[in-house]
């Protein structure tokens, strides 16, 4: 599909993540601010920066596509110009290509590939540009990132072909999207290399935990601390935690093996810490996300289904 389809396409409204080292985003910034002031004005792009004191920082560019574009290529010109200015006094023979990384939902990283990889070789071999989509997904969430190096015009090239993969219809993100969030440098990672069985431990002090996708809560924050925990603690009779049902909850493929563990190590052990009956279907040809039924009582649901979703939001890492 002709790239200049999406420039045209001034009724769309864009949205494109950019991971960028703090050095880079310095520049982007530019003395007081000036120069993303310059890009904003210029562009007519909304254009947020992360905060923190972070290794890594998410530049977020939003707004129509024609004014997304523009930004994005006043970045490109702006790191162009940092490489070049860092060759004056090297003694290297060429000059490295422009290289960046952006953020996309890991669900729409199988259309962006293709079958047999022949989606992304098509957007290599037209554009000019090295493309290289990660394995596995940015820590706790449920982005990938895809590292794009070349020339200024091939690296925006690419990215138009990028984004009218991902405004297709037929490749929609799939389930929640947890977006990815640089953690700041020497910062605690909550459970970090813990084990399930800690969670378990502060779950049981508090009482059940409704935190499903569908949940406004865990879709508004999707940051699991402690505080948050007690924030979202309810009380509720015993009378009612005794009743069995059954809860559904839909799970994208990509996903499932965060949940599932080696040889069902995870899901025994959700099993076991919730007292709760748990069923994952079979893949169904032509779905991308299977389906997950939860049986027991209202608590064990709850935990169940707080663990599941843990271990979803943080890729099964650290267990």
């Amino acid at each position: 599909m002709d790239s200049g389809v999406i420039e045209g396409g001034l009724n769309v409204t864009l949205t494109i993540r950019l991971l960028m080292h703090g050095k880079e985003v310095g520049s982007i910034i530019g003395k007081k601010g000036e120069s993303v002031k310059k890009m904003r004005e210029e562009s007519g792009a909304r254009i947020n920066i992360s905060e923190g004191n972070c290794p890594e920082r998410i530049i977020t560019l939003a707004g129509p596509t024609t004014a997304i574009f523009k930004a994005f290529s006043m970045i490109i010109e702006k790191l162009e110009e940092d490489i070049s200015s860092s060759m004056t006094n090297s003694t290297a023979t060429s000059k490295p290509p422009v290289t960046l990384r952006i953020v996309v939902p890991a669900s729409q990283c199988g259309s962006l590939i293709g079958k047999g990889g022949c989606k992304i070789k098509e957007i290599r071999e037209s554009t000019g540009a090295q493309v290289q989509v990660a394995g596995d997904m940015l820590p706790n969430s449920t982005e990938r990132a895809i590292t794009i190096a070349g020339t200024p015009q091939s690296i925006i090239e690419c990215v138009k072909q990028i984004c009218v993969v991902m405004l297709e219809v037929s490749s929609p993100p799939k389930g929640v999207t947890i977006p990815y969030r640089p953690k700041p440098s020497g910062s605690p990672v909550i459970f970090a290399g813990g084990q399930l069985t800690k969670l378990h431990q502060l779950a049981m002090q508090q009482s059940p935990f409704p935190m499903g996708p569908n949940n406004p809560g865990f879709q508004g924050t999707r940051d699991l601390t402690i505080q948050s925990f007690c924030r979202n603690k309810v009380q509720r009779g015993m009378d009612a935690s005794a009743q069995t049902s059954s809860h559904e909850m839909t799970i994208p493929n990509d996903l499932i093996g965060c949940i599932i563990g080696r040889q069902g190590s995870k899901i025994n052990e959700i099993r076991q810490m919730s007292g709760a009956q748990i069923k994952i279907a079979n893949p169904v040809e032509g779905s991308a996300d299977r389906q997950v039924t939860i049986t027991g009582s209202a608590a064990s649901i709850s935990l169940a289904e707080y663990l599941i979703n843990f271990l979803v939001l943080i890729g099964g890492a650290g267990f």
